[in-house]
């Protein structure tokens, strides 16, 4: 008889975790529950929730809380209070993402968080507060952290009630109900659910674990695509791989080639052409909405002038490369173009071949400063720019503070301009129309485009809005790559315009948003490019300016950027290749513009509906 009930006592003690942490099993596993049920796969026809949500939650939940039944009580308290925010707050941030950007928490949304600076935290943490989010199913996850607060500020209530009253307190009550029959029965129950839920996603546990222990970042991938798929069906396991690929994918670049090849730059020969080459990379700049490109609202008066004047000719046929700034960065600077042997990481920065050549090389950025303290934003798209060795390779002059607006890049420059030599590349980065669009221009004096003026029945009212901030983003930063070109004026020099990626404003998705179509190319790819010549220069050198004249239909991808580049500063080395110069008799205008590496752009084109 002691035996049989030592037995039943040892299996109540199963229950003990669950008993100890009542509330954080429930409402942890009603969080799971609800973020698997939100969060459907998108871009799938016929999408279904995880289905082995309520299983693996039941282990999972259960694993935490025997965890945190072997702490002693007061660390429990608090470990399970940092477990609380870290989970909840994923969660909020997991679904927040889903809802905005159509993604959940990816290595790729977490490296933009990285480029992601404290004036854009604050326009995030603001955002959450519309009722635009707050009725998305962002509120279920604050309805759920409101139900939880509710229920701790009853049950405190509750427990000071009785002591007052001096009744039994609710832990004395549950024990006297818990008898160990009841736990023993209780401690059976969870032994079957356990051995049942395992047996279901086993699988799963496997591929995850075999995602999370690989070595690099190929090899992550491999896996990715590998049967069976892990399935990361959790916020908090999101968050963690995506920490985890960035670690991962950082540790990699410090013994990848692009630290090392700066060093076998050699300069066959620097004639210096064009004394001062200033490159402008703007952000999220839909061609379609530049006035320059034949939109139909003035969003580009100065360049339409500066182009009607003969100063500036606009590319009409060039795409970029990715749709993500830390992609496009690695392929536009880096001398490699799409379809050559190795990575972009194999070949020289053309900023390094520039300065190495004898250009001073100025960088001026309103996003990535050269002081990155986090390991996810040096694996952003500026880390690279950011990492010690390579900037001092790259750069003579950086600016050290960010701005508002971009017209803050202006006042850098003239800060700056005293360093400057007889031969100067002028890098400007802007912020242009990244996302919050009537952040990125001065509400109060820019604001010249309203939603009235849209006649785009199809959108909102709220819609109209947007649109009509984004439209005043391109205005203002109209005004801004003017301003650039005054300050070269009375100088020998060329300045070339072209944005990292376009963006998507309000036109209808494809069918498959997993799938590169002409419609998603168009809005996404297709950017504005263009050459603006002073008048000293175009006097100079009539002759190319007839080459860049004649090459303004040329097909392009701004892969091939760096190379047009070094013919302008008159640099010869074993990496310049003429078929890669878009105004060379040489340049190759057949060759596959591939986007993401995978979709010729140029298939896509000819193959794109009749309007």
């Amino acid at each position: 008889m002691f035996r049989r009930f030592n037995i039943f006592k040892w299996v109540g003690y199963l229950f003990t975790p669950i008993q100890k942490n009542g509330a954080f099993f429930v409402f942890m596993f009603a969080l799971g529950y609800l973020c698997t049920q939100i969060e459907v796969p998108l871009g799938m026809q016929n999408a279904q929730p995880y289905k082995q949500a309520l299983p693996e939650l039941f282990i999972d939940i259960y694993a935490v809380c025997l965890l945190l039944a072997l702490l002693p009580r007061l660390l429990r308290r608090f470990v399970r209070s940092f477990l609380y925010v870290l989970l909840y707050g994923a969660a909020l941030v997991d679904v927040y993402c889903y809802v905005r950007f159509e993604s959940t928490l990816t290595p790729t949304m977490l490296t933009l968080v990285g480029e992601t600076d404290g004036r854009e935290v604050g326009e995030f943490v603001a955002s959450y507060f519309s009722w635009d989010v707050l009725t998305s199913p962002v509120g279920w996850i604050l309805l759920l952290i409101a139900a939880h607060i509710l229920w701790t500020l009853l049950r405190k209530a509750f427990q000071a009630m009785t002591r007052h009253m001096i009744l039994p307190t609710l832990n004395t009550m549950l024990a006297s109900v818990l008898t160990t029959t009841c736990k023993a029965l209780l401690g059976a129950g969870i032994i079957w659910a356990l051995i049942a839920a395992y047996g279901e996603c086993q699988q799963n546990k496997e591929a995850v674990w075999k995602l999370m222990t690989q070595k690099t970042i190929r090899e992550v991938e491999h896996q990715l695509t590998a049967e069976p798929r892990a399935e990361l069906y959790l916020p908090i396991y999101r968050l963690v791989f995506a920490i985890y690929a960035n670690q991962l994918g950082t540790t990699q670049v410090s013994t990848t080639p692009i630290i090392t090849v700066k060093n076998d730059i050699k300069i066959d020969s620097c004639t210096y052409r064009v004394p001062d080459i200033v490159l402008i990379i703007g952000e999220s700049y839909n061609k379609h909405h530049s006035q320059l490109y034949g939109y139909n609202m003035p969003t580009t008066p100065r360049q339409k002038a500066m182009a009607e004047a003969g100063e500036l000719v606009a590319f009409t046929d060039v795409v970029s490369p990715w749709n993500l700034t830390n992609d496009v960065f690695k392929n536009l600077l880096s001398l490699y173009a799409v379809g050559d042997s190795g990575d972009w990481c194999d070949y020289p920065l053309f900023p390094e071949v520039f300065r190495k050549a004898g250009y001073h090389v100025t960088f001026i950025t309103n996003q990535f400063l050269p002081e990155a303290d986090e390991a996810v934003s040096d694996f952003s798209g500026g880390f690279f720019l950011n990492h010690p060795e390579l900037s001092k390779a790259q750069f003579d002059t950086r600016n050290t503070r960010l701005h508002e607006f971009d017209e803050g890049v202006l006042e850098e420059y003239d800060s700056l301009r005293n360093e400057n030599k007889e031969h100067n590349l002028t890098i400007f980065h802007l912020m242009g129309s990244h996302q919050m669009y009537k952040a990125r221009y001065p509400q109060a004096t820019r604001k010249h485009l309203r939603a009235t003026m849209y006649d785009r029945p199809e959108l909102t009212n709220e819609q109209r809005l947007i649109l009509a901030d984004y439209d005043n983003s391109v205005l203002y930063n109209d005004s801004i790559v003017a301003a650039v070109t005054q300050k070269f004026i009375g100088k020998d020099a060329l300045v070339i315009y072209v944005a990292d990626h376009g963006d998507d404003i309000f036109n209808t998705p494809p069918d498959d948003s997993t799938k590169i179509d002409y419609r998603l190319a168009r809005e996404q790819y297709e950017v504005p490019f263009w050459i603006w010549a002073s008048p000293k220069y175009r006097e100079l050198h009539p002759y190319g300016w007839k080459a860049i004249s004649d090459a303004r239909h040329r097909p392009m991808m701004t892969d091939r950027l760096a190379h047009l580049l070094l013919y302008l500063g008159g640099i010869y080395c074993k990496d310049y290749r003429a078929e890669h110069n878009v105004i060379s008799p040489e340049y190759d205008a057949k060759r596959p513009r591939l986007l993401k590496g995978s979709t010729d752009y140029n298939q896509l084109k000819n193959s794109k509906p009749r309007q």
